[in-house]
Order: structure tokens, then sequence, then C-alpha cells
């Protein structure tokens, strides 16, 4: 509603703009206003990090205030720099090179504003200088929406040139599209408001729990509400992690909660067929750490391939920071077991060895993919 409101009414824009600037200056009454907003912001975080699994809490927040007693230094340095200009009443640093307007004028990185308050680009060079100078780091990552790619660019440009980093520092803007709607435009809910997240978990927890119903009415009271919990976040994690980061996609409720395809349920399922395998099993699964392994058909060698390359597939994730690709590893690990489970059979299989054999090679598919979704923050439930 304010964003709204900004939108669309001068006055109040213009009494947003002042509290900015007074917020800036730390007036009392100004900051006692934040602080309810910054305390009600908090909980519903501390929320949200509860339910999807987060360990962070209070004494992790590094909020933009946290560098404002910086932000004078910032222009004092750029001006010693001399990298600091006045253009219309403002301070800015012209980077020129590709960052120039339609009309080929240089963009301006806008560090004070005309009316005193300092701009995201001056909090975003604060807050770097207290990363490098302070904490010491080497590598900054920024998980950011795509449509701030520019603005991180010359964010760190400017504290390049700046001298705020040089050669020893890297900073990356890992950018990530947007959740869109069945008919393509931004998620939002029936009254045309932004999605909560809060609330989008709570509902997909209620999805998962009438899909159990169904599937399993056999499971009731604390153990099903205990997995409904797992399916619907890990459901609604696994969405957006499985997608290429770059790229937008459409929110959908039946592929996302779908026991089928690349989702976290049919992931989940797997992982919970093995462990009903072993329950019925006339050998341990302790055992199975120091059993050998001997591959007899192709689906054996297909699924000894998935597990021997899940280190190789997780390592790229994490170099390319693109955890679509992990997902893509674990979802082919599952797919690679389900065929040799149509065609392999494992406790009726012709002798003991072989039977202990593809129970070895069960066990470590399970490592894999409760490994795999471990990594991704979710987990892997026993039986569904």
């Amino acid at each position: 509603e304010a964003r709204v409101k900004f939108d669309q009414n001068d006055m109040f824009a213009e009494r947003a703009r002042s509290r900015v600037v007074l917020l800036q200056g730390e007036d009392s009454d100004t900051l006692r206003l934040w602080k309810v907003l910054v305390d009600v912001s908090t909980g519903y975080f501390n929320e949200v990090y509860d339910m999807l699994g987060v360990l962070l809490d209070d004494g992790d927040i590094m909020g933009e205030s946290a560098y404002r007693h910086l932000l004078p230094t910032v222009v004092e340095r750029l001006h010693e720099s001399g990298m600091l200009e006045e253009s219309e009443g403002a301070s800015v640093v012209y980077l020129g090179g590709k960052w120039v307007n339609r009309e080929g004028d240089p963009f301006p990185v806008i560090i004070r504003k005309g009316d005193g308050g300092f701009n995201y680009s001056t909090s975003d060079l604060a807050c770097i200088i207290d990363r490098v100078e302070r904490i010491s780091c080497d590598e900054l990552i920024y998980v950011v929406g795509t449509p701030q790619k520019q603005h991180f660019e010359m964010v760190f440009e400017v504290a390049s040139r700046a001298g705020f980093m040089d050669e020893r520092h890297t900073a990356k803007h890992i950018n990530f599209g947007s959740v869109l709607d069945s008919n393509g435009q931004m998620l939002k809910s029936r009254a045309g408001q932004s999605v909560k997240l809060v609330d989008l978990l709570k509902e997909s927890i209620k999805r998962a729990d009438n899909a159990i119903s169904e599937k399993n009415p056999g499971l009731t009271g604390k153990d099903k509400d205990r997995i409904s919990k797992m399916i619907g976040i890990g459901a609604v994690k696994y969405a957006d992690l499985s997608t290429d980061r770059t790229k937008d996609y459409v929110f959908d409720w039946d592929k996302m909660l779908s026991f089928e395809g690349n989702t976290a349920p049919y992931l989940q399922y797997s992982h919970a067929r093995i462990s009903r395998i072993f329950s019925l099993s006339p050998v341990s699964r302790k055992s199975m750490v120091d059993s050998s392994i001997e591959l007899f058909t192709e689906e054996e060698e297909t699924l000894a391939r998935c597990i021997v390359n899940f280190a190789e597939s997780f390592d790229k994730s994490i170099s390319s920071m693109q955890p679509h690709k992990l997902c893509t590893h674990i979802h082919a690990t599952s797919s690679a077991f389900a065929t040799f489970y149509e065609a392999c059979p494992i406790l009726k299989a012709e002798n003991e060895e072989i039977m202990t054999s593809r129970l070895a090679l069960c066990d470590l598919t399970a490592r894999v993919i409760s490994t795999g979704l471990e990594l991704l923050g979710i987990q892997s439930p026993e039986m569904m």
C-alpha cells in the first residue's frame, strides 16, 4: 500500500523522502518509528526462518542502518579520490565507458541527493568498506534479483576505482529471476498484493497434507504432520532451486507438489521407497557400509555412475553458484534408481550375493539423495 501511495501521491512521496533524510540524520522521533518497523519485520523474518530451517537469528542481522555511520566516510573518500562531482545539487560519480543513457550521456552513480539524503549506492559502498576493512572479507557475494544487475556493476566499479577494494577482493552479483503466475505476470495474491512467503509455505504444507491423505490414508497424527511439513516446505524450496537462477519461472502448485518429474516430492518418495526396502530386508542397513558391489546389469551401471558422479556435480554447482545443477543430478539419480528398481529384483534376487550387492547400491543411492537434499535445505522422510 505504501508503494502505491508513493507512486500516486506526490505529497506522500515528499513526506517519505523527507523522513528518509531525517532517519539518516538520526532524528529521535524517526528512529523510534523505524525501530517499531524493524521489530515487526524481524518477527516476520524469524517466523519464516524457523519454517525454512534457516539457522539465522537476530545476531546475524546487518541491515542497511548498520552502515549509516560510514555514509559520510564514503562521501569523504570519494571526494578525496577526485571522483565525486556535483550535478544539479547532487553529489555523483560518473564512470563513463559503457554506463551511458540512451542519448550517450554518462550515467551517474548518485552518492548524495540534492536534499542531503544518501542513496542506495552510498549504503552499498559503506557496506563494502565495512566488509573489507572490519571483517576482512576476500569475496563478497550479493544474492539479489536480476533487475539490480547494472546497479551492482556500477557500485563494484566505484569501489574498485576508489580503492575500497583491491586485487585481493572480488565482488559478485548472484542474480536471480522472478516468480511468475500462470499468465506470466509477477506472482500476486488474489487481492493483487505481493504474496507473503509465510502464507505460501503454510498453503504448501496444507496441500502436501491433502496429498498424503490420498496416497497414504494410514499415515496419521504427528507423523503425518511432520512429513507434510517436510514435503510442503521442500516442494517450495526445490521449485525455486531447481530452476536456473538467472531465469524467471512459473509458480505452479500442481507441478511442484507432484510425485512425478523433477520435484522434491519425487526425490523424497525415492528416499522413502529405499527406506521401505530396508525395513523388509533380512540384512541390516548398517552392514551395507562394508559390502562390496558388483554390477550385473546396465541399470545397475547407470545408477552406479550417478552415485560416483555426485561429488563432481556438487563441485560444479558450488563453483558456478547454480543450485539447479545439483538438483538435476539428484533427479537423474532418482530416475536411474526407479529404472533399476523396476528391472532388477532386490529382495527377491537370484542369490544372497546379488541381493546384498543391490541393497548396498540402494543404500548409496539413499545417501546421495538425502545428502543432496540436505545441501539444498530439504529433509528426506523415511516414509511417505
